[in-house]
């Protein structure tokens, strides 16, 4: 087959989920079915190779070098597909002997190298290659000469507790002087000249889903010799199997190339969409700066961003501009802050006097040296129960899955799952709390914003509907100045995994009413705030569509991979069909 061919949209497939393994895994399925190379009617058939492999079995047999079996392998099951002219299905243990590990006594093992020991490998040194690392010592007189590595063997797992591992095999390039153990084995050809194309077929699909049917255990997974020495193996001419391998190694090599440029571009994107987040997070470096990196990272969105994870780090991005003031222009002629906050406080003082409010607690003046970061003009440091009524929720009955509370309710009852799982936006309720429910609890209005303080801390939502909640989802409900919570709930994404800088008084990992209390909430003025609101709504629309497009890119790319491989194993299959018919034509 030509490469070439086989590669032309590979540009467009290769960011497919899998893409590299699953291409790697087709070309060794159209090897082993004969559809990747040309068949040569020159080519001496496998029944030739078959003669000559029975005859170096029985003097392999004669010399006592070979046990003779019991029973000869023949192939359990059905034939998987149409072979071309010139190849046999064969029993594997036709072309093979295998060759069972030994476990060994701890008295025969040592802790390290020693003088007179031998290095053992077990299952775990098999991989797509063979592996030296951690072997195990045995005293060299313990271990009989059939159990050393041979250059041409195959090294193969026939016992684990992973069924992935069982029956993975690696080729012994040459002789190491080492030995294997138990729960191994080696697979040993009558003809080396076939270890390349063996070595093509216990990489295939084919070997994988016949092993993987066979190798079952009660706890463990086993391969018996009977398994193996039994599957269908397909045998082609010896000519054309040197053929084959060379193509699959041509093949593998082109691989190994495009997987190494794709992880390269990867890198460097990763690596840009990294650093023009990280920029636009750095400390102030003045207006001009910032809007070039900001314009940078915006005109860039769709190339910067290509793994959900990237989204996310966007999304926060914005989240983090939005509440420094890095946003959107300020306007010197909008009211500061601070005024807005002086008319909240003498709102709630002239409340408390004619009783419609509780009188609550001065906080203590706010010390600016413990600030995360420096606001810009107009804009000041809040805390929660200064924009708003701040307070928990109530759930006072036990226990709170009483049904007593709940049968025929009627009133919406949420708790930390519908805040976790809220995006920002409360629209769903746990259950329904009746009049006894909610006599027990507190009735919160729409609009209001819920923070959690146990089992998910610090996530928070809006209430889209009117609801109760119980004392472990905190509720803010923002003075009329403000149209809705939303600015503060971006603000709590931003603080959530960083909540100690807000509150730096605090050591412990959980948050108390106490700890929300004295957080500090960076308040731009009223109009800016509603500017921010309407910046962060837009940007975030726009990544929406763009995450959503990841996950169809990605769900595209590997379709166009599955029909790129079966149309190339189709034009293969059609290719071999006329050839075979070209072949059978009289003359």
């Amino acid at each position: 087959m030509n490469a070439e061919h086989l590669l032309t949209h590979f540009d467009r497939i290769a960011d497919a989920p899998d893409a590299m393994l699953r291409l790697r895994r087709f070309i060794l399925d159209l090897a082993v079915r004969g559809k990747l190379v040309e068949q040569d009617p020159n080519d001496e058939p496998a029944s030739e190779l078959l003669k000559r492999i029975a005859a170096e079995k029985k003097r392999l047999v004669e010399a006592g070098k070979v046990r003779k079996n019991r029973t000869e392998p023949e192939v359990s099951e059905a034939l998987p597909y149409d072979l071309p002219s010139g190849w046999e299905w064969v029993p594997f243990g036709l072309v093979h002997y295998l060759v069972r590990g030994v476990t060994y006594s701890k008295s025969d093992v040592a802790d390290g190298p020693m003088p007179g020991y031998v290095a053992i490998l077990r299952a775990n040194n098999i991989g797509s290659n063979l592996s030296h690392d951690e072997p195990v010592f045995v005293k060299r007189e313990r271990v009989s000469p059939d159990q050393f590595l041979r250059s041409g063997d195959f090294m193969i797992a026939l016992s684990s507790g992973s069924k992935n591992l069982v029956g993975k095999a690696a080729f012994v390039p040459e002789d190491f002087g080492e030995a294997f153990g138990g729960f191994c084995g080696v697979i040993r050809l009558y003809a080396p000249q076939t270890q390349g194309f063996v070595g093509v077929y216990l990489r295939s699909g084919l070997y994988r889903e016949s092993i993987s049917a066979g190798s079952r255990g009660i706890g463990i997974n086993n391969l018996k010799k009977e398994i193996l020495s039994n599957l269908v193996f397909p045998l082609p001419p010896l000519a054309e199997q040197h053929r084959i391998v060379a193509k699959v190694d041509e093949l593998m090599a082109l691989c190994d190339r495009l997987e190494t440029a794709r992880k390269k571009r990867e890198t460097t994107r990763n690596r840009l969409a990294t650093a023009s987040l990280a920029r636009l997070n750095a400390p102030d470096p003045g207006p001009t700066v910032f809007q070039n990196h900001a314009s940078f990272a915006l005109d860039n969105l769709a190339s910067l961003t290509t793994r959900p994870d990237q989204i996310k780090a966007l999304r926060q991005t914005i989240l983090n501009l939005a509440v420094r003031g890095k946003l959107v222009e300020q306007d010197p002629e909008d009211e500061p802050a601070s005024e807005l906050l002086k008319r909240i406080a003498a709102e709630k003082v002239q409340l408390a006097r004619v009783g419609k409010v509780k009188k609550t607690k001065a906080l203590p003046p706010i010390d600016t040296t413990n600030a995360p970061f420096i606001l810009p003009a107009g804009w000041t440091w809040a805390r929660f129960p200064e924009i708003g009524i701040f307070g928990r929720g109530k759930s006072k009955h036990r226990p709170r899955n009483d049904p007593v509370l709940y049968e025929d309710g009627t009133y919406p009852f949420i708790q930390t799952g519908d805040v976790a799982q809220s995006g920002g936006s409360i629209e769903t309720y746990s259950s329904l709390y009746n009049d006894i429910g909610l006599a027990q609890s507190a009735m919160w209005p729409a609009g209001t914003l819920c923070i959690t303080i146990a089992a998910n801390i610090a996530d928070s939502g809006i209430l889209t509907f009117d609801a109760c909640f119980p004392d472990s989802v905190v509720g803010l409900i923002v003075h009329d100045s403000f149209e809705n919570a939303r600015f503060f709930e971006y603000f709590l994404r931003t603080a959530k995994n960083d909540l100690h800088e807000f509150a730096p008084s605090t050591a412990q990992k959980n948050i108390n009413l106490g700890i929300l209390m004295d957080v500090l909430i960076p308040l731009p003025p009223l109009a800016e705030q509603r500017r921010i609101v309407t910046k962060v709504d837009e940007l975030m629309t726009l990544c929406d569509p763009l995450e959503a497009s990841l996950a169809t890119g990605s769900d595209i790319r590997g379709r166009l991979l599955a029909v790129q491989i079966h149309d190339a194993l189709a034009l293969a299959s059609l290719a071999s069909t006329k050839h075979s018919a070209k072949e059978s034509r009289p003359s």
